[in-house]
């Protein structure tokens, strides 16, 4: 039964990098489109910036998890607060002024859970064993 286990979480493990390397490869076609359609519109506007910043951390993301087997908890909240600032951007015109107050309270609420994450990572380290 344990040569069962073991093979079926090499097959899974196997499953996961491949998965990662298409996430890192369609990141890279998505980067590669949008810089396209910045060339052709012969701007690059703020909103351009950030959605290449979260192709960038989207790809950095994968390849800390494929080189390390770590996910970082906090990557994804980086993420989430960059595309909510770039939501904010493209439709500024048309947000009223519950749903600004809602999205700086989101933006908020992730800081605050990105700020407890970095403090319970300083004050309560993970034992080496832990790490392994």
């Amino acid at each position: 039964m344990s040569k069962l286990k073991e093979s079926g979480y090499k097959t899974l493990v196997f499953i996961e990098e491949i998965g990662l390397i298409v996430i890192a490869f369609s990141t890279v076609i998505a980067m590669g489109f949008e810089v396209k359609s910045m060339i052709n519109a012969m701007t690059v506007t703020l909103s351009d910036l950030l959605l290449l910043f979260i192709y960038l951390e989207v790809f950095a993301m994968a390849g800390i998890y494929l080189k390390s087997g770590k996910l970082p908890v906090r990557m994804p909240l980086y993420i989430s607060i960059v595309a909510i600032a770039r939501y904010m951007i493209l439709d500024m015109k048309n947000l009223d002024t519950l749903r600004i107050l809602g999205l700086a309270g989101a933006v908020l609420i992730l800081a605050i859970a990105i700020l407890s994450i970095r403090y319970g990572h300083i004050k309560f380290p993970y034992d080496s064993e832990e790490d392994s």
